[in-house]
């Protein structure tokens, strides 16, 4: 009798773990949540949705037929608009995956949803560095940037240059909030200063008291902690201003390569700027740039780090799906913190196990436009972070110790 109970117990056991490994609806649904009609929606936008596609086309069934589709939704920049689509997807569309999420309120809303949840969610563009510190998820998987890379990396390739006095304009929202923490911190913390701050809303168009008041510091850097079309409008003033002909650098923590076009290489040369990703780095960049160029709607438009941290993270996630054959975030993330490796977009990669996806990253400047010899050739390299330097390491205990 007792050998007949455990026998029947490891059948049930078998049938319940045969029944979780499996795909919900025999299609795996991957949403991408992003700007399409704000401040962001060159960097991410539609561009995204296509790098998404791309990644479903590469994984082709992944060698097992498996259906993909890629939905998407338009976040608006609200925490409150990016958390009722997630539900939605979550509780009646059948959605597996949430990608992209760039607006650090709207990722960190979407994480604290998801987390005990069956989906995954994929930050390749939320930078906020809670979502492997204090709102570490074991759903979430942190691709590209965030605030601690950005501003750490950036500061210390800045100083190692000279840049001891820095003045900040920051977006006054968590991500900037964030990184100017960062970055301070490590300034102060290796011999530098910081004169000031000016904190200014999302969407500013007017940055003239804003600029004064970092040209007036006397700053020997001038640290543009925003995004998108914020850093656009202050780069753009900023040359107005004349303030790099009057010997003061000026860094962007976190900006495109749409960013450059958009306000033009004249404007924009000089500037210097850390990139997880460009396209013209090395022969496997510039095969996705020219595929992903070529897509409906991009007349052209080469990819930006976001757009290609939405291909690699999608990617990585279905093939995580074919290797478990389960589209449950519990089976595929612990799946995917397997990886080690080569990217092709990202080069050096590995996933760890608070889900913060590390890689090497670069300082770049933009070049004179008489350096500029085709189009989207903006880049010269300046330095590479490797990538056991670029991230902060990891709590001991990965996502295990965080409530």
């Amino acid at each position: 009798m007792r050998h007949l109970k455990w026998t029947l117990a490891l059948a049930a056991s078998l049938l319940s773990g045969a029944a979780s490994a499996e795909i919900s609806g025999n299609v795996v649904r991957v949403g991408v949540l992003n700007d399409i009609s704000g401040i962001f929606q060159d960097t991410n936008g539609m561009g995204s949705v296509e790098a998404a596609r791309m990644a479903a086309e590469d994984f082709n069934g992944g060698g097992k037929n498996i259906k993909v589709e890629i939905v998407y939704a338009d976040h608006q920049n609200k925490a409150d608009v990016g958390n009722a689509i997630a539900r939605k997807w979550l509780d009646v569309e059948g959605v597996d995956a949430i990608v992209d999420v760039p607006n650090s309120a709207v990722g960190l809303s979407i994480n604290a949803l998801l987390r005990d949840s069956r989906m995954t969610f994929l930050a390749s563009s939320t930078a906020s560095s809670d979502l492997t510190g204090k709102a570490c998820s074991p759903n979430t998987i942190q691709w590209v940037n965030d605030a601690w890379a950005t501003g750490n990396t950036t500061a210390a390739a800045m100083m190692s240059r000279g840049g001891k006095d820095w003045y900040f304009l920051t977006v006054d929202y968590a991500l900037g909030k964030g990184i100017e923490a960062e970055a301070q911190k490590y300034i102060e913390g290796h011999g530098g200063k910081v004169l000031g701050s000016s904190k200014h809303p999302l969407g500013t168009s007017d940055f003239a008291s804003f600029l004064l008041q970092a040209q007036g510091s006397k700053a020997q850097v001038i640290g543009l902690a925003n995004a998108g079309g914020d850093t656009i409008n202050a780069v753009k003033q900023a040359a107005e201003f004349g303030i790099q002909q009057g010997g003061q650098k000026l860094v962007a923590f976190l900006l495109f390569i749409n960013d450059i076009h958009g306000m033009g290489i004249k404007v924009a040369q000089g500037l210097q700027l850390m990139e997880a990703f460009y396209w013209d780095m090395n022969d496997d960049t510039r095969a996705f740039a020219k595929r992903f160029a070529a897509r409906p709607g991009m007349n052209g438009k080469m990819p930006s780090g976001n757009q290609a941290g939405v291909y690699a993270s999608t990617l990585a996630y279905l093939n995580a799906v074919a290797a478990t054959g389960s589209d449950n975030a519990k089976d595929v993330v612990p799946e995917m913190k397997k990886f080690k490796g080569k990217d092709k977009l990202f080069g050096d990669t590995a996933i760890r196990q608070d889900g913060r996806v590390v890689h090497p990253m670069y300082l770049f400047e933009v070049k004179k436009p008489e350096e500029s010899k085709y189009p989207y050739d903006y880049y010269k390299l300046i330095s590479t972070i490797p990538a056991e330097q670029a991230f902060r390491p990891m709590a001991e205990g990965g996502c295990e110790l965080v409530k």
